[in-house]
C-alpha cells in the first residue's frame, strides 16, 4: 500500500509541477505543454497534484472540453487501480 501512496505523491507532485509550467507559459506567451502530455499525467496518476494545481493556480478550469477529458483520466485512473488492486487480492 505504502508503494501505491508514494507513486502517487511524485506523479502528483510532477503533475502540479508540470502545470504550473504550462500556467507560467500562458501568461509568457511562451510553447505550452500539450493537453496530450497533461492528460497522460492524469492517467499515470497525476490527477490528484492535477486538480489541485488547476484550482491553485487558476489553469484549465474555464476550458469544458479539457475538463472533459480530465475527468475521463481520472475515471480511467481509478478503474486501472481498482483493477490492478483486486487483481493482487488488496480490495
Amino acid at each position: 500500500m505504502i508503494p501505491i501512496v508514494a507513486y502517487y505523491a511524485v506523479v502528483s507532485i510532477l503533475a502540479y509541477v508540470i502545470y504550473a509550467i504550462d500556467k507560467k507559459a500562458a501568461i509568457k506567451n511562451r510553447r505550452r505543454v500539450s493537453e496530450k502530455s497533461l492528460h497522460l499525467l492524469g492517467v499515470l496518476g497525476g490527477w490528484p497534484g492535477a486538480l489541485l494545481a488547476q484550482q491553485r493556480l487558476r489553469h484549465k478550469t474555464q476550458k469544458t472540453s479539457f475538463q472533459l477529458k480530465y475527468w475521463l483520466t481520472v475515471t480511467l485512473n481509478l478503474a486501472g487501480l481498482w483493477w490492478i488492486s483486486s487483481f493482487l487480492g488488496i480490495v
